[in-house]
């Protein structure tokens, strides 16, 4: 797939059913107007969709972007926007508000304790050593242009961040109006998360199910969870506990249930080293079917692909489809409503107005 060079001034998607965050509406029209969604359909190029279901671009909400190309590669899939959970910032500089190809945000290089995996893999930069270094670390974070900070947290003792250190990030990164970002993907982890303060936990637990009052806790305190089910699935099974993974769905059912905000994540990535690597773009339609096994309806899985990241990253010109929003969006043949698996049923992909041609 590539992206075309120019867009239409004005292109009117006539006889289209619009997936409004509840329901589809009756046909309708929706202009692009330049890169936004448009109210005016004067002079436009018309297209006839007959009858084709549009949605908003879709957003993964757990990535890991590889080098400059790995946008290009979501984007045939309808995933308009990445948002990457740990890269060098130099590889993502150039990569945000772009048009015609997925848009990324990034967490730039994630925090890490001394003694767990991911400091093996990061290195010495990445590594908090106590919660004095807390002030330091996040700034340099936000100097080299973070949009959010990863904390990688382990349950006590396996190596991650000490409690100290975890709550004394968040602290300086919500002094500076930044959201936290949390791995934990065990019920030690989450635990620490809670404690810690984190906006967002990525990940769930395999092969053990979260204790129902920290499931409260996070409802309560409007905490946030990325469960990231196709990376859970793909680890189970690497480590010979498929069966296990049926606690994840559960985890997730329940966390749902307790109307905590879940939000679509595939932790796609072309790492090496990396035992699973979720292919980027088209694991996120996967990762819908997985989030409607957990116990979600279809509607509420679309939403976690949309409105739902949308809202939680901050990202306020993008998630639904309205005038002045940017124009990104899905035009499908089929309705996913009625069956999840229609999301892989894409007609044309707009990013920020662009078709995405074939």
């Amino acid at each position: 797939m590539t992206t075309s060079n120019t867009a239409a001034r004005r292109t009117a998607l006539d006889n289209v059913r619009v997936f409004d965050g509840n329901a589809l509406t009756a046909p309708t029209t929706v202009v692009i107007d330049g890169t936004l969604i448009g109210a005016d359909d004067s002079g436009a190029e018309r297209i006839d969709t007959g009858g084709a279901i549009l949605l908003p671009g879709f957003i993964d909400a757990h990535v890991h972007i590889a080098d400059t190309e790995s946008p290009a590669r979501f984007t045939p899939f309808g995933v308009t926007t990445a948002l990457d959970m740990t890269c060098d910032p130099a590889i993502v500089a150039g990569l945000r508000h772009t048009v015609g190809t997925t848009d990324v945000r990034s967490a730039g290089l994630g925090i890490v304790g001394a003694e767990g995996m991911h400091g093996k893999f990061l290195g010495e930069p990445a590594i908090i050593h106590g919660a004095e270094q807390a002030e330091a670390m996040v700034a340099q974070r936000l100097s080299t242009g973070s949009d959010y900070i990863k904390l990688v947290l382990e349950a006590p003792g396996e190596g991650g961040p000490d409690a100290a250190s975890a709550k004394a990030v968040v602290a300086e990164a919500h002094a500076r109006d930044l959201l936290v970002v949390a791995h934990a993907a065990s019920p030690g982890a989450y635990a620490m998360a809670l404690d810690a303060g984190v906006d967002i936990i990525t990940h769930v637990p395999v092969g053990f199910p979260l204790p129902a009052h920290d499931i409260d806790r996070i409802a309560g305190e409007g905490r946030v969870v990325v469960p990231t089910l196709t990376m859970m699935e793909g680890m189970a099974a690497a480590n010979g506990f498929a069966d296990a993974f049926g606690a994840a769905l559960a985890n997730v059912g329940a966390l749902h249930a307790a109307g905590v905000p879940v939000l679509a994540g595939t932790d796609a990535n072309a790492s090496p080293g990396v035992p699973v690597n979720p292919a980027f773009g088209e694991s996120l339609h996967y990762e819908l079917e997985l989030l409607v096994r957990a116990g979600l309806s279809p509607v509420d899985a679309l939403n976690a692909a949309t409105a739902l990241p949308a809202r939680h990253f901050r990202l306020t010109d993008r998630g639904s489809i309205a005038p002045g929003l940017r124009a990104d969006l899905v035009l499908l043949e089929a309705d996913p409503l009625a069956d999840i698996t229609a999301t892989r049923s894409i007609r044309q992909v707009y990013s920020a107005g662009l078709p995405v041609a074939s």
